[in-house]
């Protein structure tokens, strides 16, 4: 912690930043209805490509990545990169094969797709739940813990007090904006994150003298101490620091775990979790929204420069402080007996960036931050309103709808606060393997609901439920366990059980993943499959399908015609002044912020029927796309994975 009070250019940069998110915060909640449940939680589906792939980048690249993978580059090398450079590909995978399947399904949330995919309730409701607490309990902690390190060490602010400010500021302009403000701010802070790492970058290769030189220094950095109880050798880096695959057995990202046990991690986290899936929903057109993921995976190649080698290099400069091993040194160090690897992207702002520049840096932590809990909140309140509150209340109005959002946002808001005592009592050394852990035991059930009921037609609502129950129950023991029994510090004796310590996470996935898989396949084979009406657009065989001739209740009510037919009295615009602009019916700037703040629609309403919003869906689902642009996107997606495949054998 620096005891260095902030220069006015830095207090100058701070302000900026929060003016310009507040200001595109309003702007976009200015032009674009968010008064009604498309406007809001999907922005109107009226996004182009690069504000959608530069949301998408930003929201998974938290404030998680500037402490989480920059300490874990520093602890054990590149690997950690495969992470990213994995993520390529299945962002291709979106695109191309979820996104067509999404859209044609009409379902805004990953809950409310599962239910008309499989019917009944149990799996909406079920996976509403989980995917809520995930987000909170996951991207939250991560991101609000990240920033604590970053706050802590690099500007001595009062950890609780700058956190909670972040956090109101993040709330109101995802209240009033919904959607579109979180795209548009994120794009905004993907700027600012990029400008200010590829700065700390530069600085940081000038101080060790290159990337040759970085990799030639690192394999020296050890700490002074290298000796911990009977231990000696400790804090030494590996040997295979320089390379992604690594042993299957001792390897610390063994590779058949980075390609196979990453793959159903992967897909949660690009294909199936509603944060990303909301972005990509929001285009325009389905060019639109491959355009905006392959934008999103040129952007997955940079880490290596921007977090990777940053991370090497503060192992190589401060290796006593970074790289210690002696509980007792690292808790003076970093209050943190397990390790200090976290701390070192923040000890190179204070270290090696001037008075000013230190500002901007706080501004890219505080957008990276930020944009993570906009999208935490926007997508949280999104399947708490359209997945659950509609079932309790199956007849609200839009209005109530928007209301209910905004208010459960604050809901987030108070947890949030409430879990920061939480994370500084369970901070761990290695915050990117403890992320990443629990995603491995909690994804691949997720995932292979998914893909067997996009995939395969014969898949049943009891194979994909008692499938998630068998590894809720397989993964839920792990993780329990894995959060029982403590890593043991330099210098104690193992006593874990062996199947946490000599089975990674990673192949654990894969395990966890062939358990549903059999599951699912079995119960299904003996179960009766849905009718063949019943799978109209809702998989990829059937995705260009006649639309339903008939559904129950609840379906009819998850399409915005239906809604608004219980939302009449709602929709009446009343009598003070309006004008008439194309068409389209609008109000005086101050009605129209009151009415934006209370959940009142702008815009006059326009109504949908059954055949409007057929005609709607026939440019998402990419079945009227040019010619030209289809061979265009198809060639830049194979263009962009060959080279990742270059970069992956080449550091391999």
């Amino acid at each position: 912690m620096v005891d260095t009070p902030l220069h006015s250019g830095d207090i100058i940069i701070i302000l900026v930043y929060f003016v310009l998110c507040m200001a595109v915060g309003f702007w976009s909640s200015c032009t674009t209805n968010t008064g009604s449940v498309k406007g809001y939680f999907m922005a109107g589906r009226n996004m182009w490509w690069a504000p959608i792939g530069a949301s998408i980048f930003a929201t998974n690249f938290g404030s998680h990545f500037f402490i989480g993978m920059a300490g874990q580059a520093a602890a054990s090398g590149v690997a950690v990169v495969i992470y990213e450079w994995h993520a390529v590909f299945i962002l291709v995978l979106l695109g191309w094969f979820f996104v067509p399947v999404y859209v044609s399904s009409g379902a805004y949330t990953m809950p409310q797709y599962l239910k008309k995919r499989y019917g009944g309730r149990r799996l909406q409701v079920y996976l509403s739940c989980l995917a809520i607490f995930i987000l909170i309990v996951q991207k939250i902690s991560s991101s609000m813990y990240a920033g604590a390190i970053f706050i802590q060490q690099s500007l001595g602010w009062d950890m609780y007090l700058s956190i909670v400010s972040v956090t109101v500021v993040t709330a109101i302009y995802t209240i009033i904006g919904g959607l579109s403000a979180v795209i548009w701010t994120d794009a905004l802070q993907t700027v600012i994150m990029l400008f200010g790492s590829i700065w700390l970058f530069i600085v940081s290769m000038i101080k060790v003298g290159g990337v040759n030189a970085l990799f030639e220094k690192y394999l020296q950095a050890a700490p002074n101490v290298t000796q911990c109880g009977n231990e000696t050798g400790m804090g030494i880096p590996r040997e295979d620091s320089l390379h992604i695959f690594r042993d299957p057995v001792t390897g610390d990202i063994p590779w058949p775990g980075a390609i196979f046990g990453l793959t159903p991690m992967a897909i949660l986290a690009w294909c199936t979790d509603q944060v990303m899936v909301q972005r990509v929903l929001s285009a325009k057109t389905h060019s639109h929204a491959k355009a905006g993921v392959l934008f999103a995976g040129f952007l997955k190649i940079l880490p290596m420069i921007i977090i990777i080698m940053p991370g090497m290099v503060g192992r190589v400069l401060f290796p006593d402080e970074v790289g210690c091993v002696d509980p007792e040194i690292c808790k003076a160090v970093c209050e943190n007996p397990n390790g200090c690897s976290n701390i070192v992207y923040p000890k190179l702002v204070v270290e090696l960036l001037p008075a000013g520049v230190r500002g901007l840096m706080l501004a890219v932590m505080l957008a990276a931050l930020m944009s993570t809990l906009t999208s935490v909140f926007n997508s949280s309140s999104s399947m708490f309103t359209l997945d659950l509150w509609t079932r309790c209340r199956p007849r609200c109005s839009e209005r109530e709808l928007m209301i209910v959002g905004r208010l459960f946002i604050l809901v987030l808001v108070a947890v949030s606060i409430g879990w920061i005592p939480i994370l500084m009592a369970n901070q761990g050394g290695q915050l990117w393997d403890y992320l990443q852990a629990m995603q491995a035991y909690l994804a691949p059930p997720w995932v292979v609901v998914f893909l067997l009921g996009i995939g395969w037609r014969r898949t049943t609502e009891q194979g994909a439920f008692w499938g998630l129950m068998a590894g809720l129950a397989v993964g839920g023991t792990r993780l329990i366990m894995d959060l029982y029994y403590s890593k043991p510090v330099c210098g104690e004796k193992e006593e874990r059980p062996e199947v946490l310590y000599k089975v990674h996470f990673l192949h654990f996935a894969i395990i966890l993943s062939f358990v549903v898989f059999a599951v699912c396949i079995v119960v299904s084979l003996f179960t009766k499959r849905r009718p063949d009406v019943k799978l109209r657009r809702v998989t990829w065989w059937t995705r260009y399908s006649e639309p339903r001739e008939e559904s129950d209740e609840e379906e009819d009510y998850d399409n915005e015609a239906a809604r608004q037919q219980y939302s009449k009295d709602d929709d009446k615009v009343t009598s003070f002044d309006v004008t008439q602009e194309g068409g389209e019916t609008k109000l005086p700037w101050n009605r129209r912020l009151y009415n934006i703040v209370c959940c009142y629609s702008s815009f006059t309403p326009k109504r949908m029927t059954k055949a409007m919003e057929e005609e709607e869906a026939l440019k998402y689902r990419g079945k009227g796309e040019k010619p030209w642009i289809r061979k265009f996107l198809d060639f830049l997606a194979i263009f962009i994975m060959a080279w990742t495949v270059f970069l992956i054998a080449f550091f391999g």
